[in-house]
């Protein structure tokens, strides 16, 4: 129940640190996108699985990163940070071969190029173990920077007079009551 005359505001948004901190995770998530969309992509023919998984990991990060940019959703900041952490494992595995193999080690005699999901040649095994590789650092940044995003309080609330509201850049709408009918 809100009081007449008073609007709700975020205080914790308004500060630099808090909006810093939103359009870092975002290009992060985007980053991320970036990074699984170009192993996907270009070594299409040699993901044994994974391609489905890529892609909704992929959107599943942009639908995030939307929420974080857009709504101030902080409920989503432990939800990028779980995704990282198992995507992190992921990269750890497919970049070291704890698994068997690397992408690395598909640069030697025996294994075939990758082929790209457009036909055609894909992206050599060692570009796509570096890029596997950089995921990992990506991860761990994301982990760490939603996790400090999440502990800014964006969903704080606080009731401001309309006035001091509109001071601070919010649109309240008008509290006054809506005009009466003339009789006649």
């Amino acid at each position: 129940m809100l009081t007449p005359g008073y609007a709700v505001v975020y205080p914790n948004r308004e500060k630099a640190s808090s909006k810093l901190m939103k359009t870092i995770v975002a290009l992060i998530l985007l980053v991320s996108v970036g990074l699984l969309l170009i192993v996907t992509i270009g070594g299409w023919s040699q993901l044994e699985g994974m391609k489905p998984l890529n892609f909704i990991w992929s959107i599943a990060y942009l639908i995030i990163a939307f929420y974080i940019w857009v709504r101030w959703a902080r409920g989503m900041l432990p939800i990028a940070a779980g995704l990282a952490i198992l995507l992190l494992m992921i990269a750890i595995v497919a970049g070291f071969g704890l698994s068997g193999t690397s992408w690395f080690d598909r640069s030697h005699a025996g294994f075939a190029p990758a082929q790209s999901l457009f036909g055609g040649n894909g992206l050599s095994a060692d570009t796509l173990g570096t890029i596997t590789l950089l995921l990992i650092p990506v991860q761990l940044l994301l982990i760490v920077f939603a996790m400090r995003a999440f502990a800014q309080g964006w969903n704080v609330e606080q009731e401001v007079p309309i006035d001091e509201a509109r001071r601070r850049g919010y649109n309240p709408p008008d509290s006054s009551p809506p005009p009466q009918p003339a009789t006649a």
